[in-house]
């Protein structure tokens, strides 16, 4: 199926596809991923669109906390949000940084901007108690159990691959200062914005707020941002080409158009995995409950092609 190219859009980039699980971490060659990634991106950037673009923080976020425990009797490591926010800033800069550096090259001079941006939770949501949300790199079970002894760190199996640090992942409630983005986006700016699945915060009867010790779901913050701002499509970027179901199995086959129903169906079959899939699959079906016409999850090097339905898999509603 093809489909017109939007003029209001909202794209989410995976953690893992900003930040594959086979490099060091290097600032290279983070700055050679954020060039690519934006070479990926400017075709979107270069039409005539309002833009806006979130961030996942998965890898790098438990990153910061591992170095933080590696230099905790020298300095006094940072609670999780603040974390939160370092990677957020981090990210964003060099994302703003190659994106207008490939628009320059194509002789544009459209603008990219960041906006910190801070996420209300409910304090009292369970995840707190019962913590899902896997960052950092993998361990080895004995591994795994050396750094729970250690650093008292949550860290359970995520997969075949080994285990990880999980902390909370509270469901996003509002997206504080969305009037900005909207307002950046409008002028023609294209904005990074909810970085992380944004810095999770509590808010006082005052007014007030405080940040809480989580990691957000970046996909789920991200069509939350969309609903709010009444964008009618979400293009979630990863490092798959589409989604698969039976994956692994004989009979494994990969979703092209699948309607909200049977994604649902499919979801309820256990098809997609908590610590892969199926967050982006929970993320897209709240988006079309919410409002939303499509949702889109494809791979980072095919964006166009995906949005025009050349390729990944495109969620749309029953009665589309």
């Amino acid at each position: 199926m093809v489909f017109p190219i939007p003029d209001r859009l909202l794209v989410a980039i995976g953690g893992n596809a900003t930040h594959p699980e086979d490099i060091e971490g290097t600032s290279n060659e983070q700055k050679a991923i954020a060039a690519r990634t934006a070479t990926s991106l400017l075709p979107l950037l270069l039409q005539d669109n309002e833009l806006i673009i979130t961030h996942g923080n998965g890898p790098v976020v438990g990153k910061i906390l591992m170095r933080q425990a590696l230099t905790r009797d020298r300095i006094a490591p940072m609670p999780l949000d603040i974390c939160v926010a370092h990677s957020q800033g981090g990210i964003a800069y060099l994302l703003v940084q190659a994106l207008e550096n490939a628009l320059r090259r194509a002789g544009n001079e459209r603008h990219v901007a960041c906006l910190l941006t801070q996420v209300e939770v409910d304090g009292e949501d369970p995840e707190f108690a019962r913590p899902t949300k896997p960052i950092g790199p993998f361990f080895s079970a004995a591994d795994a159990a050396a750094i729970q002894a250690e650093l008292g760190w949550l860290m359970k199996p995520d997969g075949a691959r080994g285990w990880r640090h999980v902390v909370p992942s509270p469901e996003p409630l509002h997206i504080c200062d969305i009037s900005l983005v909207e307002e950046l986006a409008q002028r023609g700016t294209a904005v990074i914005a909810g970085g992380g699945g944004g810095i999770p915060v509590v808010g006082a009867p005052d007014g007030a707020r405080c940040g809480v010790e989580a990691v957000i779901d970046k996909d789920r913050t991200s069509a939350h941002m969309a609903n709010l701002l009444g964008i009618e499509t979400l293009l979630i970027l990863t490092a798959v080409e589409q989604v698969s179901v039976d994956f692994g199995g004989p009979n494994e086959r990969s979703l092209d158009t699948v309607s909200l129903q049977e994604i649902r169906r499919l979801r309820a079959e256990h098809q997609f995995p908590s610590g892969s899939m199926g967050p982006k699959i929970d993320a897209a079906i709240d988006f079309i409950e919410g409002g939303g016409d499509r949702a889109v999850i494809g791979h980072l090097d095919a964006a166009l092609r995906a949005l025009r339905g050349e390729a990944g898999t495109h969620i749309v509603r029953d009665d589309a």
